[in-house]
């Protein structure tokens, strides 16, 4: 997780190859509609989660141990991401058969220019803008986080309780994640 945090590109790549097929399989076994799997493929939504995944642990958001917890929380981000996409299309009542031919052409778009979660770790670019978009005590408690310091640690360094930074913290990722368009905002 260090690695991945400082944005080892190889230690993303290992991350992507060793979760993916697991990432994919729950992304199959959530969409039980057969109308939700001709709308959503498996790879689209593995590679939202492990980009959201990327951005958030290299921001210092994941406090993740062992291989244990991370495949919890990968599991966890993969039903919140299919369960989203669902109210979604749920919401709007869309039908398939009446997309139009501007969606489809925005959904080419898209996924034309998807890059996988290794090249956005590799790149940095997203983690700079986040990083650009978070005000100063936001930015100080990810730099923290990503240096390893727990919550507790940060209270003691930035003042208040280990509690409130982390709510601080959750908060300014939600904020900028939905900004950014990486997350639902939601999730």
């Amino acid at each position: 997780m260090k690695r991945v945090r400082e944005g080892d590109q190889h230690a993303a790549e290992l991350l992507v190859k060793q979760y993916e097929p697991l990432i994919r399989r729950m992304v199959r076994l959530r969409l039980e509609d057969q109308r939700l799997s001709r709308v959503f493929e498996s790879m689209d939504v593995c590679q939202s989660v492990l980009g959201s995944f990327f951005v958030r642990a290299a921001m210092g958001q994941f406090d993740v141990q062992e291989p244990g917890q991370l495949v919890n929380l990968l599991i966890t981000m993969t039903r919140n991401k299919v369960a989203s996409a669902a109210r979604r299309e749920y919401q709007q009542k869309r039908d398939r058969r009446r997309t139009s031919e501007g969606d489809s052409q925005q959904m080419a778009r898209i996924e034309s220019h998807a890059e996988t979660p290794s090249v956005v770790v590799a790149g940095k670019e997203l983690v700079d803008k986040a990083r650009a978009l978070m005000r100063d005590a936001e930015r100080q408690i990810s730099e923290l986080r990503s240096g390893g310091c727990s919550w507790e640690e940060i209270a003691q360094t930035m003042g208040g309780t280990a509690q409130s930074r982390r709510v601080q913290f959750m908060r300014a990722t939600s904020r900028i994640m939905a900004q950014l368009g990486i997350d639902d905002a939601d999730e």
